[in-house]
């Protein structure tokens, strides 16, 4: 078995490179940035949220099959929310499909009230994730994705997101005036109780050459294990995109 799992994992590799000799139009580093301000920061997995305001800053560097998309979120106190360092690369990248192999390194920081004040401490991460992404066309696109996630320090989760996302982009409303959409449904099985069914659909507005976007993000616990139930949770902001 373990040696069948080798030859497929050589078949891919083999067939991506070979893919990527006669492919010579996207050598280039590709780089972008994306900041926003948010209402009741949503982390990447919307079942946790930082419940207060959030500043959110995103980078992403990607040559031939490979990208680094590192984020840093804090809190409007400028104290450390999260930090993420997702290293991915395409095994398969075709026009309609393409799947992806990622691992990141994180770090959260988490709050403990003292009677005399209070501490900030930096839990550590690591999460391999598996992602495959159709499209049926420009505009429209379904992803699927499994994340393993691996807390480092005592009391952190341990355990599995699973996530299904439709999306339409560049939906046109007049001349100016751009809509994307998506409807997004995932479930999350950590160590403890910490187990649930989510759905979180989020929209977004922008207007034609003009780089700020405004977003609206709800997320709603379908069922749950968590106490207190997560119930329903939403977040707005404005984003600019470099």
């Amino acid at each position: 078995m373990r040696l069948l799992f080798c030859l497929v994992l050589l078949f891919i590799f083999t067939s991506s490179y070979s893919y990527e000799l006669a492919d010579t139009s996207k050598t280039k580093l590709e780089a972008g940035a994306v900041v926003s301000l948010n209402s009741n920061g949503m982390a990447s997995i919307p079942a946790f949220s930082l419940g207060k305001p959030a500043i959110i800053a995103s980078i992403s560097l990607a040559k031939n099959r490979f990208s680094y998309t590192p984020t840093l979120a804090y809190g409007f106190d400028l104290k450390l929310w999260f930090i993420d360092n997702w290293l991915n690369y395409k095994i398969i990248r075709k026009p309609a499909f393409e799947l992806t192999a990622g691992f990141n390194l994180s770090t959260f920081g988490s709050k403990y009230n003292l009677p005399d004040g209070s501490i900030l401490e930096a839990q550590r991460y690591f999460a391999y994730a598996m992602t495959g992404v159709y499209k049926f066309s420009e505009k429209n696109s379904l992803t699927i994705a499994y994340w393993n996630d691996n807390g480092q320090e005592k009391g952190t989760l341990r355990g599995h997101f699973i996530n299904l996302v439709g999306e339409r982009t560049d939906m046109n409303i007049g001349n100016n005036v751009q809509l994307s959409a998506a409807l997004q449904i995932f479930c999350i099985n950590y160590d403890g109780n910490n187990d649930g069914l989510f759905v979180a659909p989020k929209i977004s507005s922008s207007v034609r050459n003009i780089p700020f976007s405004i977003f609206l993000q709800v997320t709603q616990a379908l069922s749950s294990n968590i106490s207190p139930f997560p119930g329903f949770r939403w977040n707005s902001g404005i984003a600019y995109r470099f």
